[in-house]
């Protein structure tokens, strides 16, 4: 089996592709992009790819979410990953030398009061992983780079601290993706829609909502996309906490179709926690 997952060496992605798939024969595809992953498993150079969608304090990776449309993926699992971010240095560097750290935007600003408290300086890189190399690479005492405790064995790092995020409760969550729609099995516990209004008008969402309101069906995730044909005109993916297994998931896409509503359904699912 082909899998492709967003690169480099040492990334959480990587990681948590690692993790996921430990029972697989796999043939690991590094991209150097999310959407790298998604174009390989649309056009069938992989099988399967797993890609980031939401993280618990950046929020919806819209690159994925408009990706699963653009080259008509569905989604056949979730993967919950916790994010660590940890101080890593050199062998023998300790934390009084330290006076320059090294990570990508979103990891330096989720530990904003480390660095702060610490009155270092900061230099942006493309990932976490590419500052934890770059730090092993210099041999430089006096920097340290942001990353996971996966990326300081990658490239054989000490770690001076750990868990410097201003957020303990940091999740990032992946789906793994195919062009292969999963048959309804017991065992899938959450559906993704993607609903497109025939019509624009006042409510829609609303409406949309109560439908599965009055059907008892909980929601865990809603997100409007622009549908990129006119301004002001939307869809929505909403994520549902009931199976395609499940009578009422049935008679909610019946009736919101009655309604004039396209619904397309993006996968069904179980979920697992790393």
């Amino acid at each position: 089996m082909r899998v492709a997952y967003l690169g480099p060496q040492g990334s959480f992605s990587e990681e948590a592709a690692l993790r996921y798939f430990t029972n697989e024969d796999v043939e690991w595809h590094k991209s150097g992009s999310i959407v790298d992953v998604l174009e390989a498993v649309g056009d069938g150079t992989a099988d399967k790819g797993i890609v980031p969608i939401e993280n618990s304090i950046e929020g919806t990776i819209t690159i994925t979410a408009d990706g699963l449309l653009t080259h008509d993926l569905f989604i056949e699992a979730e993967v919950i990953f916790p994010v660590s971010l940890n101080l890593l240095t050199i062998e023998g560097a300790s934390l009084d030398e330290i006076n320059e750290v090294w990570s990508i935007v979103p990891a330096l600003a989720q530990c904003r009061d480390f660095i702060r408290q610490s009155k270092v300086k900061t230099r942006q890189f493309d990932s976490t992983s590419a500052a934890a190399q770059a730090v092993k690479n210099q041999e430089r005492k006096d920097v340290a780079a942001i990353a996971s405790r996966y990326a300081a064995e990658v490239f054989d790092l000490q770690i001076a601290k750990s868990a410097i995020q201003d957020n303990s409760n940091n999740h990032t969550r992946f789906v793994v993706i195919s062009k292969k729609k999963c048959k309804p099995v017991q065992e899938q516990t959450k559906t993704m829609l993607l609903i497109s209004p025939t019509e624009d008008y006042s409510g829609v969402l609303s409406s949309i909502l109560n439908v599965f309101s009055a059907l008892s069906i909980n929601l865990s995730w809603i997100e409007s996309r622009p549908t990129k044909k006119q301004l002001g005109t939307y869809h929505f993916f909403i994520e549902a906490l009931n199976g395609m297994q499940e009578e009422k998931m049935k008679k909610a896409i019946t009736i919101l179709q009655a309604f004039g509503h396209d619904v397309r359904v993006l996968g069904s699912y179980g979920t697992t926690k790393l």
